[in-house]
């Protein structure tokens, strides 16, 4: 069960972590959303920040038709 809600959890900051017009927005909601995330599913919240920026400031290199 906590495996597949930290799947969850995953695919929803990356999801999450297109909002944002800059690297920076995207960035910066990424590692809240993904410390958020983190702390509710009883997880590292700076792991999951660190996790959900990279997510947010790379989505437009990965998957351009999300992030615009």
């Amino acid at each position: 069960m906590r495996k597949s809600l930290s799947v969850v959890t995953v695919m929803a900051v990356l999801g999450l972590a297109a909002c944002g017009d800059t690297e920076l927005e995207r960035g910066v909601s990424g590692a809240a959303i993904g410390a958020g995330a983190a702390t509710v599913t009883g997880g590292n919240a700076v792991t999951g920040a660190v996790i959900g920026g990279a997510a947010g400031v790379f989505c437009d290199d990965l998957t351009p038709e999300l992030c615009n």
